[in-house]
């Protein structure tokens, strides 16, 4: 299964972690902070099982690991920052 891009939460029915963070995360999303998130269920295909079944939840930017079990919301929102430009001299 191709993950798709932006903000995944790697999840599962019944996994109070992954509401925990699916909480977070949607409140982050109402303040404007971060894009809108994208929930997949690992369950729903078992490559996704087999990668990511013992860690979940798992945050995933672009694909990239950004943090599991517990949102780090500090990290999150460093990079989701946009960049500070670069001015030649």
């Amino acid at each position: 299964m191709t993950l798709p891009a932006g903000l995944v939460v790697m999840s599962r029915e019944g996994c109070h972690l992954c509401e925990d963070m699916l909480r977070e995360l949607a409140q982050l999303e109402m303040a404007g902070s971060i894009p809108a998130v994208t929930v997949v269920d690992v369950d729903s295909d078992p490559q996704l099982a087999s990668r990511f079944g013992l860690k979940v939840p798992v945050l995933l930017l672009d694909g990239s690991a950004i943090c599991h079990y517990t949102l780090n919301s500090k990290e999150l929102l460093r990079l989701m920052a946009p960049s500070p430009a670069i001015i030649p001299r």
